[in-house]
């Protein structure tokens, strides 16, 4: 079953238009407080839940409609009664990753952009209340980002609350935002951070923070203090009924489970619920956690009674031979948000400053809740089969982490009719953004997000999807394409199935089906510099291997990165490679070419590209070459974002134009 979320979209659009202005990003550590007013008229007839009864018939889109019409008035203000004392930290980034914001915005703006002063009511009964923005980045001397992990950057927003606020952070209602990290699945959600991905929606296009921020709406009010975690690329939405509420008050751990397929329980996390407290029925259950499982192989999700039949979600699945029609019924519930409580915080707190420095990257997900639940042991301790990077420190570290853990309640709200979506890797960003998918139905994607291109230009594919681009005429979008944050010139065909993301692209040029093309602003020796990285959508950045030797083995556009390099000339050696461990991978390859133009820059990755598919070389001599690591070290965000508003402006002035011929 679908759920079209109309009341999101409407909460999102009107928290747009209430704070008014361009899509934006955030800058660095910083703390603001705004008092606004509310009027208690609005509070006294607060609307339902944004997800309530909410289904794709026309007799409830048109009810949706007619509620929107009544309260599109009151929505801002029931935003922020909601919004009340929350604060919102936006963690696990890069330390320039954090500078995007302020970079274009002073303090004024800021408060213009997202808190939004609302007018004095001239009634009695109005209130004033606060909303904070706190900021975190992280640095470690000279690096630009602290491995930590989710789970430490957690605890590190956790010690930055208790700095700020000494012991009246415990009385917080706190929602924690990971913006994301090194994206290497997604690459062009690392310059600026997951947090900030642009969506094929709004006038001006909304970004995932903006998108969050309506999705959680109403769970302030229906939560204890505490802290409510969260990532940045995934999408939660759901049904309940009128008299339903998730409410997070209990001690210990709270999460959301949502049913999904056996397969996306291997790459995340998966409850296994106590059947004595879980009937399996209705849209929303509240019961409790035997154990949680994180990225089980389905054996083991078999063997631990995680497994349920759709329907009659009561009973686990026996772990025999299953007939397919069985196992097209079968579900698991797995992992979203999840929130503790402050009692929790605190101890964890005390682990943070008792191991001083943490040298390892820990998991909120793997690391906390694996702890949890009368069935949890400490065998997953020892387990690094699901890490990217092991080290010396991770077992020690779990360890204490279960010992202070261990026996604490972990309890799951079950939403039977919600869909979870996860938007972390090139595949799931297309096959959601441009596909007839059920997230793109239910959030209602548009395949021209705040774009233009002139009647001239050729045939759209209605499945490609455009965010705030300029396409020239004479340009062709295949179909399956994102083309986000670029200027397409006239005589540029993309195939299907690509991504390009903050590019210029004026030369004439057939871009093969499956590339991924993402240029950033390096800088330089003080100056402005350009380089585009260009992969096939299916290449593995995160792969390394640790000899030279083996090289080989690494795949670009589905060519042996070996053969790669003798095509441009580059000389292999440990030099050819930025990463100062033993971890050679694409990721970390110097190949790409530094340029004075962003469209000479985007000139020549293609140029690379081209060679490798038609066997001939391309030589790269004279140029200075990065790698994706180096040029997001050095990218230059302000740049980048002049760039984004070049491209705004002309859209603004070209509508502005076509009302006035009108």
């Amino acid at each position: 079953m679908a759920y079209r979320n109309d009341e999101t979209l409407q909460m999102v659009r009107l928290f747009r238009e209430g704070i008014g202005g361009k899509s934006t990003s955030f800058h660095k550590a910083c703390l603001f407080e705004v008092p606004f007013t509310l009027s208690a008229e609005f509070l006294s007839e607060r609307p339902l839940s944004l997800y309530d009864s909410i289904n794709c018939g026309a007799v409830e889109r048109l009810c949706c409609q007619n509620w929107l019409r009544k309260f599109q008035m009151d929505i801002c203000a029931s935003i922020y009664s909601s919004l009340k004392k929350i604060i919102s930290a936006v963690t696990r980034t890069f330390k320039k990753q954090m500078t995007a914001y302020f970079l274009q915005q002073n303090e004024s703006t800021f408060k213009k952009q997202y808190l939004i002063t609302l007018p004095q009511h001239q009634i009695p009964g109005c209130f004033t209340c606060q909303l904070r923005f706190l900021l975190v980045f992280f640095s470690a001397g000279n690096k630009i980002f602290l491995p930590l992990g989710n789970g430490g950057s957690t605890l590190h927003v956790l010690q930055c609350l208790e700095n700020l606020y000494g012991d009246k952070w415990t009385s917080f209602i706190v929602l924690l935002i990971h913006s994301g990290g090194y994206s290497q699945r997604l690459p062009n959600a690392s310059a600026l951070g997951k947090i900030f991905t642009a969506l094929p929606l709004g006038d001006p296009v909304y970004q995932m923070l903006e998108l969050k921020l309506a999705m959680y709406i109403d769970f302030p009010s229906h939560m204890k203090p505490g802290i409510l975690i969260t990532c940045s690329d995934d999408i939660e939405l759901y049904s309940t009924g009128v008299a339903e509420t998730i409410t997070f008050d209990k001690p210990g751990f709270t999460a959301l489970a949502h049913p999904s397929d056996l397969t996306i329980g291997t790459t995340h996390g998966v409850f296994v619920l106590d059947p004595s407290s879980f009937s399996g029925k209705g849209g929303l259950e509240y019961t409790s956690c035997h154990r949680f499982l994180h990225k089980p192989d389905i054996e083991t999700m078999r063997q631990c009674g995680a497994v349920r039949v759709r329907g009659n979600c009561s009973q686990p699945c026996s772990s025999g031979d299953h007939s397919d029609s069985e196992k097209d019924s079968e579900c698991v519930y797995t992992d979203s948000i999840f929130y503790m409580d402050h009692s929790i915080a605190k101890q964890l707190l005390v682990f943070y400053k008792q191991m001083d420095t943490l040298c390892c990257e820990i998991d909120a997900y793997g690391d906390f809740l694996q702890a949890l639940g009368p069935g949890a042991t400490q065998d997953y301790t020892k387990n690094t089969s699901n890490i990217t990077k092991e080290e010396s420190q991770l077992v020690e570290v779990r360890q204490k982490l279960y010992s202070i853990l261990k026996g604490t309640p972990l309890n799951v709200i079950v939403l039977n009719n919600s869909k979870f979506y996860h938007i972390g890797t090139t595949q799931e960003y297309l096959f959601h953004f441009t596909s007839d998918s059920k997230l793109k139905f239910e959030l209602d994607l548009l395949s021209k997000a705040f774009s233009i291109f002139s009647d001239k230009a050729d045939t759209l594919d209605r499945s490609a999807s455009i965010i705030q681009s300029i396409l020239e005429p004479g340009c062709l979008i295949g179909p399956g394409s994102v083309i986000e944050y670029s200027r397409i010139g006239p005589e540029v065909l993309v195939g299907k199935n690509c991504i390009i993301s903050g590019s210029y692209i004026n030369l004439r040029v057939d871009i093969p089906s499956n590339c991924f093309l993402c240029s950033l602003s390096v800088k330089i020796d003080d100056q402005v510099k350009y380089a585009s990285m260009v992969f096939s959508v299916e290449d593995d950045l995160k792969k390394g291997v640790k000899l030279l030797s083996d090289i080989y083995s690494l795949q670009f556009f589905g060519v042996s990165l070996l053969e790669c390099l003798d095509l441009w000339g580059v000389q292999v050696s440990s030099q050819l490679f930025s990463s100062d461990n033993t971890q050679f991978g694409l990721w970390t390859a110097r190949i790409f070419p530094v340029c004075s133009s962003l469209s000479e820059s985007v000139r020549m990755s293609l140029n690379m590209l081209h060679s490798v598919q038609h066997k001939s070389a391309f030589k790269l001599h004279g140029f200075k070459l990065l790698s994706v690591e180096e040029m997001l070290s050095c990218k230059d965000v302000e740049d980048m974002l002049k760039f984004r508003d070049q491209i705004y402006d002309e859209i603004c002035l070209q509508r502005q134009k076509e009302k006035s011929d009108l």
